[in-house]
């Protein structure tokens, strides 16, 4: 019985240095850093002129960078010309939302929210630059 008792009481001990180890280690990398709070603001569309824009949003450890065109003022087209951003790749299908509705008014992507606001975000720098 007292084997036992030491076994299990090795294998708590083990257990125990290995999650304070993992909470350091992400402390350091600095993965435990809390997601910025990105506002989208409206855009005029209506005095952007035609032409080509670039714009750059970095909200922590998601980064993108966009090249929106303008054309007779609308959004024709928006290239995504950077994205960082671990799981959230998902996110750049909301650009489509963005060139149908006209609007950086558009639903974020489920499961990839912070990505999907940087690249709004980036879209709104892009247009604002003019």
């Amino acid at each position: 019985m007292k084997k036992i008792l030491k076994i299990v009481g090795l294998v708590f001990i083990s257990v125990f240095i290995l999650l304070i180890g993992a909470v350091f280690a992400i402390k350091s990398m600095g993965l435990s850093e809390e997601l910025p709070v990105i506002q989208i603001g409206k855009v005029d569309l209506s005095k952007i002129e035609d032409g080509t824009y670039t714009g750059e949003c970095s909200g922590g450890l998601v980064k993108a960078a966009v090249e929106v065109q303008v054309n007779q003022n609308q959004i024709v087209e928006i290239k995504i010309l950077k994205h960082e951003n671990g799981l959230g790749k998902k996110a750049e299908k909301v650009i489509d939302e963005v060139i149908r509705q006209q609007s950086l008014d558009v639903e974020t992507v489920s499961g990839a929210t912070t990505s999907s606001k940087v690249i709004l975000k980036a879209v709104e720098t892009a247009l604002n630059k003019n």
